[in-house]
């Protein structure tokens, strides 16, 4: 479905021909004129990889360790809300399709299908936690996501206000019964869009009430991260929200080597953002992520085929990274270090832990 760009851009029109212009837009926008947006893409195309030759790459080995859980494949679903706009099955087919092809799933406070349901055809999978004005309703949605299974809360941090999205042309597209699904009766709509007060101490407020560890989502400064792993993080995921927020962010792949350096061995990365090829994968793990998501590419799959599209999608991601991981002279995810690439500003990394020479 998605190994290479080419074919990411036939399930894209796939995608638009089956679904209506609004949804299709409501999915694809991003925030402003969208700079952030095409700067995602592009930008890892900026990063040059400097493959190793004569290694033993007979057997490739994609398995990575994240937050003590190992998995077969290092890419998993970002949290992608509403899904249901997509697919009558929405979330639940996004689970069973993730599960199939070993991808670990992240499920959204937006979900459009119940929590538990969605657990139950989802292999490992975190949830995605955003802060709403009235808390109670954030902490409910939290003891119910650890309840269900979820390993981790994701603690999205970089919506305290929603972007300006030009596309977002129907304000009726996301109605009650869909906002509200894992709300309860009776919800008022006001209080449960994202608080802007939120704050460092909400990782330890999370990791207090779910007792599961917390991931910090939205991180693009090297300050931020190290900030987040003082409170309590056990992960920082690098992330401007798919370009949805502030047009003119940094794109993921500039972002992400700063970030990796902040926070070293303190406390695992991820990243998400533009990412449509194994090649791309590859590139985010050269940078510094130990696992990397995808958001959209599943979504188009889910619209055009259901769980069965993401499964096949997801599976032939993971065969492309495991190619491109052969070409690279990598084995395993271990031996994918920082000198395998070179960074969007053309700074190659020295060695794992060592600083870069702006001089070179």
């Amino acid at each position: 479905m998605f190994s290479n760009e080419a074919d990411h851009r036939r399930l894209v029109e796939r995608a638009r021909q089956v679904l209506s212009a609004d949804v299709f837009d409501f999915y694809a926008g991003g925030a402003g004129d969208e700079t952030t947006l095409a700067a995602n893409e592009t930008s890892w195309r900026g990063v040059r990889l400097r493959p190793r030759v004569l290694r033993d790459v007979s057997l490739i080995d994609p398995r990575v360790t994240v937050l003590g859980r190992e998995l077969t494949v290092p890419v998993g679903v970002a949290p992608v809300g509403y899904q249901t706009l997509a697919h009558p099955e929405g979330e639940v087919a996004m689970a069973r399709g993730a599960r199939r092809a070993g991808a670990l799933l992240t499920v959204s406070s937006r979900s459009s299908r119940r929590i538990e349901e969605v657990a139950a055809e989802a292999g490992p999978w975190w949830f995605q936690a955003y802060v709403m004005r009235d808390h109670g309703l954030t902490r409910e949605l939290v003891r119910r996501a650890a309840a269900a299974g979820a390993t981790a809360i994701v603690l999205t941090g970089d919506t305290p206000y929603l972007g300006r999205r030009r596309r977002d042309r129907d304000a009726g597209l996301i109605p009650d019964e869909v906002f509200g699904v894992n709300l309860g009766a009776g919800f008022d709509r006001a209080l449960a869009e994202q608080a802007p007060d939120v704050t460092y101490a909400d990782v330890a407020r999370l990791r207090d009430v779910s007792g599961l560890p917390v991931v910090v989502k939205g991180v693009l400064r090297g300050d931020d991260a190290r900030e987040c792993v003082a409170a309590g993080a056990s992960g920082v995921w690098v992330s401007n929200h798919g370009g949805r927020q502030l047009d003119g962010a940094i794109p993921t792949a500039e972002a992400l080597p700063e970030v990796a350096d902040a926070v070293g061995d303190a406390a695992e990365v991820y990243a998400d953002g533009g990412v449509r090829t194994g090649v791309d994968v590859l590139r985010a793990l050269a940078l510094g992520a130990r696992m990397v998501f995808v958001g959209r590419p599943a979504l188009w799959c889910l619209a055009v085929g259901g769980a069965e599209a993401v499964a096949a999608g997801l599976t032939e991601l993971n065969g492309a990274l495991s190619r491109a991981m052969g070409l690279a002279g990598a084995a395993t995810t271990a031996e994918i270090t920082r000198e395998l690439a070179r960074s969007p500003l053309g700074i190659p990394w020295r060695s794992e832990g060592q600083t870069t020479d702006p001089a070179t």
